[in-house]
């Protein structure tokens, strides 16, 4: 179901692109480029394949759930339509917290930030691993608390079409609308590198849990956000912005001392790597020689 939603939306989706384009073609031209568009397309057609074959891989996991529920609740009633889009949320909220701060989470995620742009397209760039770093574990609590399996589907859904409108530069601040839900604005920060804006505004639909568990950053004009992450992948090649961070979690696991320090490189903050240490000094040594400053 959440495949055939976002199939259906994907007409308005691409005109929508079209259209941003068109907007930022001698505004600022630098905003979108073809092969920037191009891998995300490939990277979403990747990512659909392995999400359809993922439900129906889990669904029946979905269901053994949901025969053991604690409510049962009416599936027609608009108030279990509203519970469950404000628990999805919710949820949302604490897996994309999580794919922040877990590596083996982030090793998914982290497609999708690799992009030094952040326009509508963006959106499209997601990985096809996320079954493996267990995405769908996230809303398995959904179905025992009561909620049907193919609703919960449908509005993860709909949770992430909302998301494709926040990608984007072309809108500013929304007023009143930024203290409830989660705007371009605030989806900027998101993706942004700076080091005040890293690890901020995880929000899906609703910027009320950030704000609540204190992850909530406001954009700063004075700062414009800079786009990617730390260690930039350079490129466009889908297979490579899909498994570069398994592949150097991994080693880094390999190499590490004894159980426990390969465990912190799977399962640790993604800042504590071996990989993202090198990245940062790597990093800092270049500011300091563009600055022409020699390394202390």
């Amino acid at each position: 179901m959440e495949e055939w939603i976002l199939l259906g939306l994907a007409p308005i989706f691409l005109i929508l692109i079209a259209a941003e384009a068109w907007y930022w073609r001698r505004r600022a031209p630098e905003r979108y480029s073809l092969r920037d568009t191009a891998s995300n397309a490939a990277l979403a057609l990747m990512h659909q394949a392995s999400d359809a074959i993922a439900w129906l891989l889990v669904i029946g996991l979905y269901y053994a759930v949901y025969a053991h529920r604690l409510f049962d609740l009416p599936p027609a009633s608009p108030w279990t339509v509203a519970a469950l889009f404000v628990a999805q949320d919710f949820f949302y909220y604490w897996f994309h917290r999580a794919s922040h701060r877990i590596r083996w989470l982030w090793a998914s995620h982290v497609t999708h930030h690799s992009s030094e742009r952040l326009n509508l397209s963006t959106a499209f760039r997601q990985s096809l691993t996320y079954p493996i770093s267990g995405m769908w574990l996230f809303w398995l609590p959904l179905a025992w608390i009561g909620f049907e399996p193919r609703h919960i589907v449908a509005v993860v859904a709909i949770n992430l079409a909302f998301q494709f409108f926040v990608h984007t530069q072309a809108v500013g601040k929304l007023g009143w609308l930024e203290k409830v839900f989660n705007t371009p604005s605030h989806h900027r920060v998101h993706h942004a590198r700076n080091p005040q804006y890293i690890d901020r505004n995880f929000a899906g639909v609703l910027i009320v849990w950030d704000k609540l568990f204190g992850t909530y950053t406001e954009e700063d004009d004075a700062v414009p956000c800079e786009y990617g992450i730390v260690g930039q992948v350079r490129g466009h090649n889908p297979i490579r912005l899909t498994f570069h961070e398994w592949i150097a979690m991994f080693g880094d696991a390999w190499r590490a001392r004894g159980l426990l320090g390969a465990l912190g490189q799977l399962f640790g903050p993604p800042e504590r790597s071996h990989s993202h240490l090198r990245a940062s000094a790597a990093a800092s040594e270049a500011a300091t020689q563009v600055l022409g400053e020699s390394p202390k």
